[in-house]
């Protein structure tokens, strides 16, 4: 900690806290096994094992001589960036576990535990009715954790500031208000044009999972990925998780066709794991050793995944890596490869929706969260609503529970107020997109898989300061200004229209 916290106050408030990194430390273990590795018959136990250690935290952190600790260092004066860092992060802590009851965290651990196991064997089984009840209440306690913690305009508010630090209905409004029509126009030219094709026979070229998982750990390798501080693993629904500084574990899925899915899964979460990674060491098992917020978390990942991964600098890099492993590939040029990495189609499945239409997936899920979280619906409705809004967003309507309502992980995570980050995530990533073009050739750097001048450039703009500041203060500080989704439809029409 030398160098980066030097008040007293704030150095005895990170070394309190370590004991309840520590409880953090292991719900997330915990966690990444319920969704890799843990049997089924052990989800009672893990999930009752969760709850426990969640209470056991809030009562820790609300423990009067930590609170105690952190009212007299807010107090102090000339504090560093890093420490202020650390009080606004344990402040909000605080006076979240303040205003929410113990009976109410104990129960959103325990449930969405089991929750994560009734989904998937739901989706599965395409059984709506098996996991109605875990979702409704699961909402249920989303609309009261908001009462709880209060808000101005609008309950689910409450919950947008819970991820995205500042957010509310006003801005992502703002910005969805933005973002969906001009995507819409850009969709039509691509479509009434035939700029990009639609499908592609790729698409149905079958592969064995063995050849697929060295395809994504060479690709792992290309990028840079430490071994030594990560794990690839499978996982239902692909996702990243920090364990801390020196853990950081990625989660990929595979289908046996359409090897773009699982490709575009693996460098999705490399985006994540980066961040981690870049994080200062300094700041390691600190309140602020970790990525910010979920939307700017996302940007990394979409960044890796769509404008690095999809362009035609990075076809030209891995197709050696994907003729040595997937023989069919060497039937198509890099212009056909390219072409199925960027087909635009309509489609069912948020995961696997090309960059055009996938903020329109996102709007659909914030409008019916909106809706739910203030009551207006219920989780009866949720199904034909579903279907109604794809088909008025995008011309398309599921048949199935499993290709709508069911088909995301993130409710049975309680997680009510996440998805709007993730279109916060690609708006960000075109802003960042426009600042590191001005600074780097881009394209040569991604040919030549020249990634550590990208990475240099992500590591100190964003990743290295961890939670230091706030989501739009660090924007405003790297980058000129806050959410701004200009850019982002700037970088769609030059790549989809220009």
């Amino acid at each position: 900690m030398d160098g980066v916290f030097q008040n007293e106050l704030v150095k005895e408030l990170v070394e309190k806290y370590r004991v309840l990194w520590s409880i953090d430390h292991a719900k997330a273990l915990m966690a990444w096994d319920n969704e890799t590795y843990m049997p089924k018959g052990g989800v009672e136990e893990r999930a009752m094992a969760m709850a426990n250690l969640s209470t056991l935290e809030q009562k820790l952190m609300l423990d009067p001589d930590f609170v105690s600790l952190l009212e007299r260092a807010e107090g102090a004066e000339n504090l560093n960036e890093y420490e202020r860092g650390v009080l606004r992060v344990l402040r909000r802590n605080i006076d979240y576990l303040r205003k929410i009851p113990p009976e109410i965290i104990f129960e959103i651990a325990k449930t969405s535990q089991e929750a994560v196991q009734i989904w998937d064997e739901a989706r599965r089984k395409n059984d709506f009715e098996k996991f109605r009840p875990y979702l409704e209440k699961l909402s249920s306690l989303a609309r009261e954790v908001a009462e709880k913690l209060g808000y101005e305009d609008h309950p689910y508010s409450a919950l947008l500031d819970l991820h995205e630090e500042g957010l509310d209905i006003k801005k992502a409004d703002r910005i969805f208000d933005e973002v969906i029509p001009a995507s819409k126009k850009i969709l039509e030219k691509v479509r009434e044009d035939n700029l990009f094709p639609d499908t592609h026979p790729l698409e149905e070229a079958k592969y064995e999972t063995s050849a697929m998982e060295k395809v994504n750990r060479e690709l792992l390798d290309l990028l840079g990925y430490s071994w030594e501080r990560g794990r690839l693993d499978v996982s239902p629904h692909p996702f990243t998780i920090t364990l801390g500084i020196g853990d950081v574990r990625i989660t990929t899925r595979y289908e046996g066709f359409d090897f773009k899915r699982a490709m575009f899964s693996t460098i999705h979460e490399f985006g994540h794991a980066l961040y981690e990674l870049q994080v200062d060491e300094r700041l390691k098992m600190s309140p602020i050793a970790g990525g910010v917020s979920l939307g700017i978390h996302e940007s990394q990942s979409r960044l890796m995944e769509n404008i690095i991964g999809r362009s035609r600098a990075f076809v030209s890099l891995i197709r050696p890596l994907l003729e040595k492993h997937l023989d069919f590939v060497r039937d198509y040029d890099d212009d056909e490869l390219y072409r199925y990495f960027n087909t635009v189609k309509p489609g069912l499945i948020r995961v696997d929706a090309d960059e055009l239409t996938y903020n329109f997936h996102i709007y659909l899920r914030y409008k019916l969260e909106k809706l739910l979280i203030a009551g207006e619906i219920a989780v009866g409705d949720l199904p034909e609503l579903w279907n109604e809004e794809m088909e008025n967003l995008l011309g398309i309507r599921p048949t199935t529970y499993s290709e709508g309502v069911l088909q995301d992980i993130h409710w049975s995570h309680a997680s009510f107020g996440y998805f709007p980050t993730y279109t916060l995530g690609n708006v960000v990533a075109g802003q960042i997109w426009t600042e590191i073009v001005k600074e780097i050739d881009f394209e040569d750097t991604v040919r030549n898989g020249k990634f550590e001048e990208i990475y240099g450039f992500l590591k100190e703009k964003i990743h290295r300061w961890g939670g230091t500041h706030s989501p739009q203060e660090l924007l405003k500080r790297n980058f000129g200004r806050g959410y701004d989704p200009e850019s982002l439809i700037a970088y769609l029409k030059q790549k989809y229209t220009g």
